[in-house]
Formats: C-alpha cells, sequence, structure tokens
C-alpha cells in the first residue's frame, strides 16, 4: 500500500478544491497515483473537482517580445516568487524574448548560444544565465517558447508575469485584444470542438462514463449521459464556442463574426503549467526533527 503523506493531500485539495478527507480517500484508492485520484474524485465529486486543476506552483515569468512583424513568448522558471520580482532575472527574460523574436532561435540550446551581454555577463545568453544564478544564488531556466513569423496579424496579452496570450488574426486589433483577454481568463484548448486533442476527449469519456455506471441508469440512458458530458465538455474548453467574457449572452465566434474579425490560432503559456514540483511533508519534516534532536539529547 503506498505511503500516503499529509503533503500528498494538500496538493490534491490545492488541484481539485475537494475535502481533505476525500482527497486522502482518493489518493489511498489510486495508490499514490496524483492524476488517477484526481479523476476519482470528480467521478465522485462533479466537475467542481477539476475547476482548481490549473494551480501550479512553480515560479517564473511569461514573456513576449515583438521584432517587425514578428514576435516571441518565452516562459523562464525559477525557484522562488522573490526572484521572479529581481531586476536582473526580469531582464534576462525580457532579453531572451527578444532575441527570440529577431533570430527564430530552433531550440532552447540554440536560443542559449545567441550573443548576450548582461550584468557583466557574456557573451552568450547562456553565459549570463550562468553568472546570474551565481550573482543571485537560485537556479533558473528557459522551459519553453513560441516564435510567430508575422504571416498573421499579431496581438498579445500579459496577465501580469505568470499567464502570457498571443493571437493570431485578420481584421479589427480591438477585437482580437479582447479574445487574447478571454483566453487568459478562460483558457480554452482549441479553437474549435473538432480541435479539442483527442486524449483530452477520452479523459473526459472516462470519467462520465464512471459516473453513469454510478448512476445506475439504464444503458441507453447511461450512453446518452456520457455523449451529453462529452459534448458540454467540448463547448466549455473550445474557444469560438465559450461565452464572452465580456458579453456572455454571445460566444466569441459571434462576438468575432460581429467585429468582423477571424481569429487563425492562438498561444497561452501559463507559468509552472504540467511541471509537478515536489510538496515538502512538513509536518513529517518536523516529526523527524524533534526525533533526532531527541536521540541526541
Amino acid at each position: 500500500m503506498a505511503n500516503i503523506t499529509a503533503g500528498m493531500v494538500a496538493e490534491l485539495r490545492a488541484k481539485t478544491d475537494a475535502p481533505m478527507m476525500e482527497c486522502k480517500k482518493a489518493l489511498t484508492e489510486a495508490e499514490g497515483d496524483m492524476v488517477k485520484a484526481e479523476e476519482l474524485l470528480r467521478v465522485k465529486l462533479g466537475s467542481k473537482a477539476s475547476k482548481a486543476s490549473a494551480r501550479v506552483t512553480a515560479e517564473g515569468v511569461i514573456t513576449i517580445a515583438t521584432h517587425g512583424k514578428a514576435a516571441a513568448i518565452l516562459e523562464v522558471n525559477c525557484e522562488t516568487d522573490f526572484v521572479t520580482k529581481n531586476d536582473s532575472f526580469l531582464a534576462l527574460s525580457n532579453g531572451a524574448a527578444a532575441l527570440i523574436a529577431g533570430h527564430n532561435p530552433s531550440d532552447i540550446n540554440k536560443l542559449s548560444e545567441l550573443a548576450y551581454s548582461q550584468d557583466g555577463f557574456g557573451p552568450t545568453l547562456e553565459d549570463v544565465r550562468k553568472g546570474l544564478i551565481g550573482k543571485i544564488g537560485e537556479n533558473m531556466s528557459f522551459r519553453r517558447f513560441h516564435y510567430f513569423d508575422g504571416g498573421n496579424q499579431i496581438t498579445s496579452y500579459l496577465h501580469g508575469t505568470r499567464i502570457g496570450v498571443v493571437v493570431e488574426f485578420a481584421g479589427e486589433e480591438s477585437a482580437a485584444r479582447d479574445v487574447a483577454m478571454h483566453i487568459a481568463a478562460m483558457k480554452p484548448v482549441s479553437l474549435t470542438s473538432a480541435d479539442v486533442p483527442a486524449e483530452l476527449i477520452e479523459r473526459e469519456r472516462s470519467v462520465a462514463t464512471a459516473k453513469a455506471a454510478e448512476s445506475g441508469k439504464p444503458a441507453d440512458i447511461a450512453s446518452k449521459m456520457i455523449e451529453g458530458s462529452v459534448q458540454k465538455y467540448l463547448k466549455e474548453v473550445s474557444l469560438f464556442n465559450q461565452p464572452f467574457v465580456k458579453n456572455d449572452k454571445q460566444t466569441v465566434e459571434q462576438m468575432l463574426s460581429a467585429a468582423k474579425t477571424s481569429v487563425k490560432s492562438f498561444t497561452i503559456y501559463v507559468v509552472g503549467e504540467g511541471i509537478e514540483r515536489k510538496v515538502d511533508d512538513f509536518a513529517a519534516e518536523v516529526a523527524a526533527q524533534v526525533a533526532a534532536a531527541k536521540q541526541t539529547a
């Protein structure tokens, strides 16, 4: 049987908003598998168990830069929130994004090799990164980026430094920027229902199937319940089907149509999204320290 720590329970609660005991039960049933435990909670408690699943604990910033018609969005990670406010770290992040927009490197390694100097460090971006690690005393890394070649009109939106959105569009920039703000708030996974990744659909279908089985309904009714849940999910996570945040009487697609604007694509980065980070079991750590102190007393 897996050892379910208080830290694991706290992490699952932070992701799902479910009661502590329900989190512990789900982790026990899932033998410590966090993803499986989250799905079990969704089956038992409904969709509210996934509302906080986008919460992340990894620190860092999202930055966006333009170069002529080209643009870039970049995520840079660090260990603590304190460093995200450090002027040198922010300068490094902005400088790296500008390099991407100006040079279109093929990957992080190529980005790191580009010429760059800051705070007396250089001559490459990687040299500056290593120099700042020594100066600030905390690790930092370039995690991911996306380059936009300027083939379409581009607008962007930064929500603080933790969420960044770039939208490629044709038409009115004010409408496209409103969509960028909407995306930051609602976090769709695709433009249309047809574009939702198959693995996400299958995960939703699996949850809906388990919930239908627990309902005890006849097979034909259960089948309709499952399909209804999947269709509802597809509308909730596809941009064009979502109610527009500034006017929920119309969908994003309807708003864009009225503004004679079309969105070609979007990219959203959320700091730490998808990063698994250790959650310390503080109570166990304190207990261990107390035990050790008694032994040496």
